[in-house]
């Protein structure tokens, strides 16, 4: 069994592991050095004591920039989890206001809520934290493991602050997680206007229509099968696309029906001229929940985002 050698952690000058982690990222040392305000030979000084402290070369000189070792791509990774990491420590520790944050929040959601939600809270952060920005992170259930827990990678994301929130469609969280309620969620068939489908929405046409089905992995099977296999009937599904927004634009130029979110067609009906009748199937409905961890909402910027998000997407949104 390999001894590891003991590690002084006061002897670390993290700076070293944020010079590893540009140089790394830009592949050039020039690069790297303006992008910290170094002179090249700072950050060469720099990857020399790198070099010593992992004992490794870390990069390799080419005529186009520098080339990562083979410990140097291992090391990539957990160096990156620690630079951000301590990032989201110093942002959590500054007094958060607002007005002059700069902060990058990070929000995860699957396509149909990222597309209904996030154009208010977008217009709400501009208005309130101008200099903040946003990133949003499309979130998908898993496919392995049980079913009673297809979220579980996404809560994953949330505990390990790989994202500030989520929003998901989930009825309730582990004790260590904090959820608030947004709205409930349940589907329509959505169609273009005219459709003659919308005339006689009966159980016996749906099943006739041609369909199709948001499937991000091109699987034509979702949860409209398991209902209609439960009567003995199935349905044909000629096209399947990844995303919600791409569902509508191919509604909006043929004669399928697809079942969507009633949110998400509300909020794109008159902007894609669609209509949408209810589902010929009774489903119960999806609670949509905003979920962060009990620690991070001590984070004053975290706290913040949830409440923004509470007001901006909550149910009486819906109908505004």
């Amino acid at each position: 069994m390999m001894t590891l050698k003991p590690i002084h952690l006061a002897r670390v000058d993290l700076n070293l592991l944020v010079l590893f982690h540009t140089v790394l990222e830009e592949g050039h040392v020039a690069r790297a050095a303006s992008r910290l305000n170094l002179t090249p030979s700072a950050v060469s000084h720099s990857l020399g004591r790198l070099r010593h402290l992992f004992n490794d070369p870390l990069f390799l000189r080419t005529p186009k920039g520098v080339v990562p070792t083979a410990r140097a791509l291992e090391l990539g990774e957990p160096v990156a989890d620690i630079v951000a990491q301590v990032g989201r420590v110093i942002a959590s520790a500054a007094p958060f206001a607002p007005p002059t944050s700069s902060r990058r929040f990070v929000i995860g959601a699957p396509d149909a809520i990222v597309a209904s939600v996030m154009v208010p809270l977008s217009q709400r952060l501009r208005k309130e934290a101008p200099l903040a920005s946003m990133g949003v992170i499309h979130l998908m259930p898993g496919h392995a493991g049980s079913d009673e827990h297809p979220w579980q990678e996404s809560l994953q994301k949330v505990e390990k602050r790989e994202i500030d929130l989520a929003i998901l469609p989930l009825r309730t969280v582990p004790p260590r997680f904090e959820a608030r309620r947004l709205y409930n969620e349940d589907f329509v068939v959505a169609m273009r206007k005219g459709h003659g489908f919308a005339r006689a929405p009966t159980l016996s046409a749906f099943c006739k229509a041609e369909h199709l089905l948001v499937s991000l992995d091109g699987d034509p099977r979702g949860f409209i099968e398991q209902l209609l296999a439960k009567r003995g009937l199935q349905r044909r599904i000629v096209l399947t696309v990844p995303t919600f927004m791409m569902a509508l634009i191919q509604l909006a130029n043929s004669d399928m029906i697809a079942s969507l979110p009633r949110r998400l067609v509300a909020q794109y009906a008159a902007q894609f001229a669609l209509e949408a009748v209810e589902l010929p199937l009774q489903r119960k409905s999806d609670v949509i929940q905003a979920v962060a961890t009990k620690a991070s909402m001590m984070d004053a910027g975290v706290a913040w985002l949830m409440r923004l998000l509470v007001e901006e997407a909550g149910p009486e949104r819906l109908s505004s």
